[in-house]
């Protein structure tokens, strides 16, 4: 009778935080290739590589659901900014951006010119961004969706309209055709001006194309301020006309004059997931990141300037300061500053503590990694949630926080055999200590990398150690075809 091969790595002596919600116990996790090959008392196994991890949480790789790293997995592909933290799987894509299917011979307007800003960085067909991540492949795995005004941007004259039938029908069949590819679903940016034009009915016909397909969709909502609830109503019109599952996308009620408003918009996601499949994300901070616009400041408490191509030696600045030094308002400042980009304070504590104890909120970042002066996110989302919100303040036990950024994302996502750390299961997981794990990334400071994270591993292998990047890129474009049902709350077993 053959012996079973040595595995690659041994793990001893585990605290394994599994994924599912499940108490940790302690367990030796065998891995060999790409997949976890053991969890147990593995006392009789021996690995080529052995690592004591006593006192260390061993987890799922965390998948972060919403980001912007569409450019930066190529430009950056040992994304540093993720892998220090935990994450082994981004989805790109949202807030209706991505960088296929798109030819263009101009700049793009914003939001998009936060992923791509020159017309070299855009893929005319989604096969082709796929294919280059083939070919060049960053440090973690990549699962990518197709932005709604990309799609607008690529066959319609002008963007301050709804689109016409044969425009529709021009957008979708570039849309099936992404699909085909391998794009995992469709995501909106009705906030922005390049699709704020387009009505309920449009998105509709669109996401109409993602059911048949198996996909998912993904909105930045119209509206996160003062008509918050009117843009949910709408979110879960699209999901039930097009009968596809939905993800709002960070979560939030925006602006002062909003602040508290979760206690309506909880109850009314609440009640619509139990007749349709509705999930959501949130990212553990009261400030959000987006371009500057001086006309939609969104009631900011505060405002830090990330980028200004005008005036470059105000990133990082405070726009209050920069006002003040110029001798004129804030939104005067905002304009001499075009084009740029900026954190903004728009959010209560209150608020962002009942999106993230909703027990079916996931964690996504919503990091631009292109922006000179980030937002702290970028580094420290899933580490701030370990640490901060879990232990140090107790809003929810380390096992429900490692599940909603493992194994409810995976479950969402369709990501087979990802988010739980099983027998059979990919070798993405992390290493960290519970007792230190913490976001050290500020907003002066923004890049300073977690502290706790000892060990991640892609793909079975390691990809950071001992507080530095191993320059390994094991990740792999996920493709639709390879993936399971999505809308899920649970992974769901043979």
């Amino acid at each position: 009778m053959p012996t079973a091969p040595k595995p690659d790595w041994v793990l001893r002596n585990a605290s394994v935080i599994d994924g599912t919600g499940a108490p940790a116990r302690t367990a030796d996790i065998a891995i060999a290739g790409d997949r976890i090959a053991a969890v147990g008392a593995l006392t009789d196994v021996t690995g080529a590589s052995e690592v004591d991890v006593a006192g260390r949480v061993a987890a799922p790789g965390f998948i972060d659901v919403h980001t912007h790293d569409d450019r930066a997995v190529l430009s950056d592909p040992n994304m540093a900014c993720k892998v220090s933290q935990g994450v082994t799987t981004v989805i790109t894509g949202n807030c209706g951006i991505s960088l296929a299917p798109l030819e263009t011979d101009t700049a793009p307007p914003p939001p998009s010119d936060l992923i791509g800003h020159r017309p070299e960085h855009y893929f005319a067909r989604f096969a082709d961004y796929l294919d280059a991540l083939d070919s060049e492949p960053p440090a973690v795995n990549v699962v990518a969706q197709v932005g709604h005004s990309t799609l607008r941007m690529g066959t319609m004259n002008g963007l301050d309209r709804a689109a016409t039938p044969g425009e529709i029908a021009g957008m979708r069949a570039r849309l099936e055709e992404s699909l085909e590819a391998g794009a995992v679903g469709m995501s909106t940016g009705l906030f922005y001006p390049p699709a704020n034009a387009a009505p309920t009915g449009e998105v509709v016909e669109l996401a109409a194309a993602l059911a048949p397909a198996g996909a998912i969709h993904s909105t930045h909502m119209r509206d996160e301020t003062e008509h918050v609830l009117e843009s949910l109503d709408e979110t879960f019109e699209i999901g039930r006309r097009a009968r596809v599952p939905v993800v709002i996308s960070h979560h939030k009620c925006a602006g002062s004059p909003n602040h508290g408003r979760t206690r309506e918009s909880l109850p009314r996601i609440e009640a619509a997931r139990r007749a349709q499949p509705i999930a959501l994300d949130v990212y553990p901070y009261v400030a959000g990141s987006t371009v500057l616009n001086p006309r939609r400041m969104m009631n900011a408490s505060r405002v830090i300037v990330t980028w200004s191509k005008s005036h470059p030696e105000a990133t990082g600045r405070d726009l209050s300061e920069i006002a003040a030094s110029w001798g004129c308002s804030e939104a005067a400042a905002a304009e001499r500053l075009q084009p740029a980009g900026a954190i903004y304070f728009i959010m209560d504590e209150g608020d962002v503590r009942r999106v993230l104890s909703s027990p079916f909120a996931m964690i996504g970042s919503d990091g631009l990694p292109h922006d000179s002066h980030p937002h702290p996110r970028l580094w420290g989302t899933f580490p701030r949630v370990l640490g901060h919100y879990a232990r140090d303040l107790g809003l929810f036990p380390l096992e429900e926080a490692v599940r909603r950024m493992s194994g409810l994302s995976a479950a969402q996502f369709g990501l087979t055999d990802r988010g739980i750390l099983r027998p059979g299961a990919y070798a993405d997981l992390v290493v960290f200590d519970a007792r230190t794990i913490a976001d050290r990334s500020t907003w002066a400071e923004p890049t300073r990398p977690a502290a706790g994270i000892d060990l991640v591993m892609v793909n079975g292998r390691v990809v950071w150690r001992s507080g530095a990047g191993t320059g390994a890129r094991p990740g792999r474009a996920l493709r639709l075809q390879e993936l399971g049902p999505k809308g899920r709350d649970r992974e769901v077993t043979a």
